[in-house]
């Protein structure tokens, strides 16, 4: 970490990279991590009120749809405990 935030402030690649003895392409791969994984970090944001109300609505739409899927399976129930009705055929 202290290499990479050498390379962010300033210090010269090759300079830095002989001066610890690894790689260019090593410190060059330590910061590109390094970016990759602040960017991550700063995606990330605390809950507040959005994220209760997101919440909230998600588990009303988990219990509407259990709800359908009751109702749909007891239809079905009724459904195959009765004949068909017969068709009146048009003259």
């Amino acid at each position: 970490m202290d290499a990479v935030l050498q390379l962010l402030r300033g210090e010269d690649l090759d300079t830095l990279s002989r001066k610890l003895g690894v790689t260019a392409a090593t410190l060059s791969a330590w910061h590109e991590q390094f970016l990759v994984a602040g960017q991550a970090g700063l995606k990330s944001r605390a809950p507040d009120a959005r994220d209760e109300e997101i919440q909230r609505r998600r588990a009303k739409i988990g219990e509407i749809t259990m709800a359908n899927e009751l109702l749909l399976a007891r239809c079905h129930q009724v459904e195959a405990n009765r004949p068909l009705a017969l068709r009146r055929r048009s003259a």
